[in-house]
């Protein structure tokens, strides 16, 4: 019998190869890629977290000793953890609802006007140049556009040091990144309504759908749900993985650490001082909490549309 089940088996797969086999051939460079650069990476950088290893010497075990020190000893730490699950929490449901929002209204436009407007509201976020347009809305002196409204309105009298201000710093990184964040979920969201059977619309009138609201609940989301779940992993890894806008605009480090992130952090120790069993330990530790998120997020997901 053991044999019979190999050989059934063995079958079963010699069947699928041939009947999928151009699918499998297409798809094994990037499997080949994403294996070696992410899934390998992944698991060494989750070995190198229980090491010390500067890069000059052999790693050698450390035990639990990196997360026990970045845990209870690293008081920088905790800041970074405190802001960056302040900064996802406000911009990865409200990037999200945005793209889908803006997704939702640009769709109703002719053919044209939509690429228009899809270009428009894409382009922020493959600009090379937005740091720099923000940096001078946000210039500390007299010239910085911001300051110079404020003034000119009479709230302030002074130029306001937004990037020398913690209070100031978070509100201008949020708002930044909600300017970027019509990314990729926002094209993805764009397909999945152009992909959305058009029949089903006249079906749901037959079967009592009395508004856009209920077309949208009960026909456009259960059908785009491969878009949601793929949005929502983009806009959770978005959030979670800041460092290039607070360093950019708020420096490294930033004023009391007001922007300072988990991933600015793993750049402090894995970039700058070459503690790399310290920087894998972050590294693990994120790699976790994004993998947390995503579980709740598409589990929640997938109740739309019951």
């Amino acid at each position: 019998m053991p044999g019979k089940t190999a050989s059934v088996s063995g079958t079963g797969l010699e069947k699928v190869w041939k009947e999928h086999k151009e699918k499998y051939i297409l798809i094994a460079p990037f499997a080949a890629l994403f294996i070696v650069f992410t899934v390998i990476p992944v698991f060494a950088s989750i070995g190198i977290s229980f090491t010390s290893f500067n890069m000059l010497e052999k790693p050698t075990f450390a035990g639990l000793s990196n997360y026990i020190n970045l845990s209870v000893f690293d008081e920088i730490f905790l800041i970074a953890i405190k802001n960056t699950l302040v900064f996802a929490i406000i911009t990865g449901p409200i990037s999200y609802l945005m793209c889908f929002g803006f997704a939702w209204i640009i769709n109703e436009f002719p053919p044209k006007i939509r690429a228009f407007m899809t270009l428009v509201f894409y382009a922020p976020s493959i600009s090379g140049g937005a740091f720099m347009i923000w940096k001078l809305i946000f210039s500390s002196d007299m010239y910085g556009y911001a300051n110079a409204w404020l003034m000119k309105l009479g709230i302030f009298s002074d130029p306001v040091l937004w990037f020398d201000t913690k209070t100031y710093v978070m509100p201008i990184l949020i708002i930044v990144q909600l300017w970027l964040s019509l990314g990729v979920s926002f094209l993805a969201f764009i397909a999945g309504f152009q992909n959305v059977d058009k029949n089903l619309y006249d079906a749901g009138l037959i079967d009592g759908i009395k508004n856009r609201w209920q077309e949208l609940w009960y026909i456009t989301l259960p059908y785009m749900k491969p878009q949601l779940l793929f949005g929502a992993v983009m806009q959770i890894t978005a959030s979670f993985s800041v460092s290039a806008i607070s360093i950019q605009l708020a420096g490294f480090p930033s004023v009391e650490y007001a922007g300072h992130t988990i991933l600015t952090h793993l750049h402090d120790y894995g970039t700058i001082r070459y503690e790399m069993g310290y920087a894998s330990t972050i590294a693990a530790i994120l790699f976790f909490i994004m993998l947390f998120a995503n579980i709740i997020v598409q589990k929640l997901l997938r109740r739309v549309g019951e």
